[in-house]
């Protein structure tokens, strides 16, 4: 599963030791948007717990706000480009992988690590390659767990923490509160394609808004283009809402997501059925997840029309075993001995205490790459079959010429 591995690893540069009093130090290059968001909540326990965290943040940085975070000390490097630049770049490459490139192709093609290698070797100081930092990680946190992923064999410096942002649900902003309590026994239907999709066509938002007209729940969209022309009464447009505060509420029926990380371990943790719209990146692969788990349907943002939303979203609010397969989720999610988060702050302290977790990590990082591909043994053994097949056809060659002349001797 290298699309969701890839997606939901942290990718930092990470160092911390510990001081007196068992507190460390720990410094931190986080990366933006989803994997920023889950990595504050641990660092924030960190902080918590006594530690002294560090958190380097470009200048041009859109999420990483030192304002916000009183508990972390952040270190400012200068860039080149200001936020907007930033932002635009995203929301072009957003745009790109979401309308111009095929749903199969793999998205972390367009960050092939040889083009890293040269970063690498200039921050460090010496040559060397990303495959080759990232090999030295004494353990992997993953973004994700067993109920959404299916069993496999894993290795023993791999946690899976999926899940550590989830927690129960706060009261909603009064304008909410009460736009949810008019739906009455209908419930509402929360709708958002998470934090770097902020807009869309208008011809796509008039098909899902005419979706949303035709069904007899409120709809809450957060959505921040221009006011569709087919919205009906019952949906309502928020620039931001509170999502985990939403899908925790007792009216919430569906969720239609872009099948986010975050989103889909919200929806679990609540027992929230799905609607799934999958845009790029790892979202296919947690949605088709969740289909073949009975906890959502699947559509094609490019190609489904009202109807197709329109039938889907009646299908998980009426068909009652979507709500069924998603509490057996929700119940997987919540009867774990420790909590994702502890589970993650206790690694990376494991990792602080005894200097490094090099007893789980797998020979096989310390291999070449012949040896890793098994030539060297490949090599011998054909050398083997070649040197025993040589001295068979010489003993061949041998007994046949030793036969042929004893014939010709008696003849004579």
């Amino acid at each position: 599963m290298p699309v969701k591995w890839i997606s939901v690893l942290l990718l930092l540069q990470m160092s911390c030791y510990f001081r007196s009093g068992n507190c460390g130090k720990v410094l931190v290059w986080p990366m933006e948007y989803s994997h920023w968001m889950n990595l504050k909540i641990i660092l924030d326990e960190l902080a918590q717990r006594g530690h002294e965290v560090t958190v380097l943040r470009p200048s041009s940085s859109i999420f990483l706000d030192p304002t916000k975070s009183s508990g972390l000390i952040y270190e400012t490097y200068p860039t080149a480009s200001n936020n907007d630049e930033v932002e635009k770049f995203l929301t072009q490459w957003v745009n790109m992988w979401t309308y111009d490139v095929p749903k199969r192709a793999c998205w972390y093609e367009s960050f092939p690590a040889k083009d890293w290698d040269p970063f690498f070797s200039e921050i460090l100081g010496r040559p060397t390659t990303m495959v080759d930092t990232m090999k030295k990680a004494e353990i992997w946190l993953i973004r994700s767990y067993w109920d959404l992923e299916f069993p496999r064999p894993s290795l023993p410096n791999i946690e899976f923490v999926g899940g550590l942002h989830c927690k129960p649900a706060n009261p909603l902003p009064k304008e909410m509160e009460e736009f949810a309590q008019s739906s009455g026994e209908h419930g509402v239907v929360v709708f958002s394609l998470g934090s770097m999709i902020r807009n869309i066509t208008q011809e796509r938002a008039n098909t899902i808004a005419s979706a949303f007209a035709q069904i007899p729940q409120k709809v809450l969209w957060r959505f921040e283009g221009q006011k569709p022309d087919t919205l009906g009464p019952n949906t309502r447009i928020f620039k931001w809402m509170p999502q985990n505060d939403l899908l925790g509420h007792p009216k919430t029926k569906v969720f239609v997501t872009h099948g986010g990380a975050n989103g889909i371990y919200e929806a679990i943790h609540h027992g929230i059925p799905m609607v799934g719209i999958p845009l790029f990146a790892e979202q296919h692969d947690n949605i088709a997840h969740m289909v073949a788990k009975g906890a959502a349907i699947s559509l094609d943002f490019h190609t489904m029309t009202s109807s197709d939303l329109l039938n889907a979203l009646k299908e998980v609010i009426k068909n009652p075993s979507y709500k069924k397969n998603v509490m057996w989720l929700s119940t997987i999610h919540h009867d774990q001995p420790m909590k994702p988060l502890d589970r993650a702050a206790f690694w990376i302290e494991f990792v602080m205490r005894h200097k490094g977790a090099k007893h789980l990590k797998p020979l096989a990082y310390n291999l070449t790459w012949y040896q890793y591909h098994s030539l060297d043994v490949i090599g011998f053994l054909l050398a083997c079959v070649a040197a025993i097949a040589f001295f068979t056809i010489k003993c061949c060659l041998f007994v046949y010429g030793f036969f042929v002349k004893k014939g010709k001797n008696k003849t004579e």
